[in-house]
């Protein structure tokens, strides 16, 4: 994938309106054969038998050069999945080359590929805006009037990007928080679908874990704040060790509550944020046999950089 990566990280810096827009709609196929093999539902299901390496990256917030970092790892190239946890523009100005990069190697890897691109707060509904939003006037100031119709067109994909993944009786990975109110799997699986009757799905795109217990309101002035007894029973209910988490700056990776969250940053500092270490995961064959907690894979998983 070297090659692709270097190429494609090139040609996005070139790449002409049309053929964005052209690879907006090949990406937007794609993503919609994947929903519909997921009958609708959120939630990407791994089996840890059927794979052997599963990376991880969190925020890229328009961050190329940690992007390019991490796809030219050779355990990255050899992963039978990528996940990533969402947050692909905004704060950075090379958002729009993101973008790029990342839905050409989408559909190069075709429907049910290696890559799984969750969505984060930033991709969130119309209901749920984030501030600021400088994706729209990155696509302006690089297309002019044609880059608004960009940008609607990627609005428009966020709808088809799945929002979790559960490697099962092992892991779940989401951009934000676990919501209080989970009794099984399929509350989070179709919470887009009781949204915004049920505040499921802006806890997953925008809720923070604390320390000790309890469910609070969030400063963000979305999601929520949650504690470890709301961990503890939503881990329980859906079978799984650890929560695997991004949204919250930190040195790459962050041990939250005990080890039972894991929270991964893929982006360093820059203007926007403060910390000068990113991070991706790297289960190996090991850490998918036998689920760890989050101290376990701060330590033998992340590649800190």
């Amino acid at each position: 994938m070297n090659a692709e990566v270097e190429k494609w990280s090139k040609k996005a810096f070139a790449v002409s309106v049309e053929d964005f827009s052209a690879l907006i709609d090949e990406a937007k196929e794609v993503l919609e054969q994947e929903k519909g093999l997921r009958e609708g539902s959120g939630l990407v299901r791994i089996s840890p038998e059927a794979v052997s390496n599963v990376v991880v990256v969190g925020d890229i917030h328009g961050d190329m050069e940690n992007l390019v970092h991490i796809l030219k790892d050779r355990d990255v190239k050899n992963a039978d999945r990528i996940v990533f946890l969402g947050d692909y523009g905004d704060r950075g100005d090379e958002s729009v080359e993101v973008y790029y990069l990342l839905l050409k190697l989408k559909v190069l890897e075709g429907k049910g590929g290696k890559i799984i691109m969750l969505r984060g707060n930033h991709e969130g509904p119309p209901d749920m805006p984030v501030m600021p939003h400088d994706l729209p006037f990155l696509f302006m100031s690089r297309y002019g009037d044609k880059g608004k119709e960009l940008y609607e067109e990627i609005k428009e994909l966020w709808e088809y990007l799945p929002y979790s993944v559960l490697v099962e009786g092992r892991y779940l990975m989401l951009h934000g928080g676990l919501p209080a109110n989970v009794a099984s799997i399929s509350d989070i699986a179709y919470a887009h679908e009781s949204h915004p009757a049920s505040s499921n799905f802006e806890e997953i795109l925008w809720s923070d874990p604390v320390e000790g217990n309890g469910y609070f309101h969030s400063t963000r002035g979305a999601g929520r704040m949650f504690g470890e007894d709301v961990t503890e029973k939503v881990l329980r209910a859906v079978s799984v060790k650890t929560l695997i988490r991004s949204h919250e700056p930190c040195e790459g990776v962050e041990v939250r509550q005990r080890g039972k969250i894991l929270t991964l940053f893929s982006r360093k500092g820059a203007q926007h944020y403060s910390n000068k270490r990113a991070a991706y995961l790297v289960l190996d064959e090991n850490m998918l046999r036998e689920a760890k907690d989050a101290g376990v894979l701060a330590q033998d998983a992340a590649r800190i950089w």
